[in-house]
């Protein structure tokens, strides 16, 4: 009978044991094991009689492992207690897995040693896991850091044309100013101004990209009057700097106006070309496309210092600049290559780069060719508003507009014409002057106002004359 109860004693462990969902294993003094559960083989993928009745010299093959397995069976045998670890499990098809090993000594009855247990629990998702967050923590720190570095440059950016107008205004104002200064002091105003404006439309613009708020607007768009355009634009900066400048035309211009969002291309060609002349100092610049089956692929070639290989890859990324050094030479905010690359990738198109170092550059970016059959002879008349100023009526013109400085820059533009001029500082105030007076020839409405914006104001207005002329402007 105590035999009996023995026997079913050990099959109840065997029951418990194998029910665990970890690998338990059982090792004798010697290192042999004895007992193994469902999990461990399972797990590793080794059936029973090929571990029960050897050590781990006979099973694994990998010197690293079983060595760091005998030291650690040892240290337990020395210091005695449990032991809690982490190392590589090797399974029967060679694959490694990170585990963490838990081993405690048991002892007969008389109390001599008997051997170790042993449970394996497999973290390598936890690794895994683990691995990722800290690169991703890794990524924040760099963006956070290239952050605060683009945060810094365009503060830069910003102060030095604002130290311009507010300095040269400040110059103006003095009664004892030559004539002769003047002009160049208001030329100074304005380029300054200009300079400004493009960085505050560059973050704009990279702001309604990573939003995915940017619209694509299909018009048509003759190419080659864009690129001989283009050309025109740039000639007198490239002759300035003493390089040459080329372009090439694919297609004929019959076949050269096509369907796509021309000032989004026009945007791309004019960052691409800013930057091949901003950093080219001797030698040439070309520029142009290539018809290639149903896609159209620009290009801007330089002759400049070339980019180094490491930034290669991420010169297109936000915030990213080949020189991010507050000392760099060149003006500018670096957002017009990732602006560039989001209007591509709208158009759906595609862009990149070839470049060695003291060799030049060269950008490409793709756009589909979809056709748009015109009459290239047909006439256009741009100008004709100019020869139709004489022939106006007096103008009655409403402008809706909170911030002085736009209604006294609106009405300035206006003196010009023979008008009646009737000012509102908001929406609400914009309908009841309509209501009151619906002759209006023309009306100016901001679209971000106090009390009503210009969107609800506009609609009360047309439900009460549907065809009068509504000009929206908005800082």
């Amino acid at each position: 009978k105590a035999e009996e109860q023995v026997k079913n004693n050990e099959k109840f462990l065997d029951y418990l044991i194998d029910s665990l969902p970890i690998p338990v294993f059982f090792k004798d003094v010697n290192g042999k094991y004895f007992k193994i559960n469902k999990a461990f083989t399972n797990f590793l993928g080794f059936p029973k009689e090929e571990v029960i009745g050897k050590d781990i010299f006979e099973i694994y093959k990998d010197k690293d492992l079983t060595e760091i397995c005998a030291l650690k069976d040892k240290e337990l045998y020395i210091m005695g207690g449990k032991q809690v670890y982490e190392s590589k499990m090797v399974t029967k098809n060679g694959e490694k897995i990170d585990a963490i090993f838990h081993k405690n000594l048991f002892y007969k009855s008389n109390g001599e040693i008997a051997g170790i247990i042993g449970a394996i629990i497999e973290i390598s998702k936890i690794k895994e896991t683990e691995a990722k967050l800290i690169e991703a923590k890794q990524k924040a720190e760099e963006s956070d850091k290239l952050k605060s570095l683009f945060l810094a440059n365009v503060s830069h950016e910003i102060r030095t044309p604002m130290n311009g107008i507010l300095g040269f205004s400040q110059l103006l104002k003095d009664p004892q100013v030559q004539a002769k200064d003047i002009q160049e002091y208001i030329d100074i105003i304005e380029k300054s101004g200009k300079r400004m404006l493009n960085i505050i439309n560059d973050i704009i613009d990279i702001s309604k990209i990573e939003a995915n708020q940017m619209q694509v607007i299909i018009t048509e768009c003759d190419i080659n009057e864009q690129m001989r355009f283009l050309n025109s634009f740039f000639r007198p900066e490239a002759i300035k700097k003493g390089l040459e400048l080329d372009i090439h035309k694919d297609l004929p211009d019959n076949d050269s106006i096509i369907l796509t969002d021309k000032e989004k291309v026009y945007a791309c060609m004019i960052n691409l070309i800013k930057n091949a002349i901003k950093f080219t100092e001797t030698g040439r610049i070309y520029f142009g496309y290539n018809k290639k089956g149903d896609i159209l692929e620009f290009y801007v070639k330089d002759s400049g210092d070339g980019i180094p290989p490491d930034k290669l890859g991420i010169i297109f990324d936000r915030f990213v600049q080949a020189d991010m050094k507050l000392s760099k030479p060149y003006e500018g905010a670096g957002l017009g290559l990732s602006i560039t690359k989001g209007y591509v990738e709208l158009l759906g198109g595609n862009i990149w780069v070839e470049s060695e170092l003291d060799s030049g550059s060269t950008f490409y970016f793709t756009i589909p060719y979809q056709s748009a059959q015109k009459d290239i002879n047909e006439n256009k008349n741009e100008d004709r508003y100019l020869r139709e100023v004489g022939k106006m009526k007096k103008l009655k013109i409403l402008i809706a507009e909170d911030d002085i400085t736009s209604d006294m820059l609106l009405t300035s533009i206006f003196k010009r014409f023979d008008c009646e001029i009737v000012h509102t500082q908001n929406g609400k105030e914009a309908v009841e002057a309509f209501a009151a007076s619906p002759d209006f020839d023309l009306i100016l409405m901001d679209l971000k106002m106090p009390e009503m914006d210009g969107y609800t104001a506009t609609k009360l207005i047309k439900e009460i004359n549907p065809k009068v002329v509504v000009i929206a402007q908005t800082a």
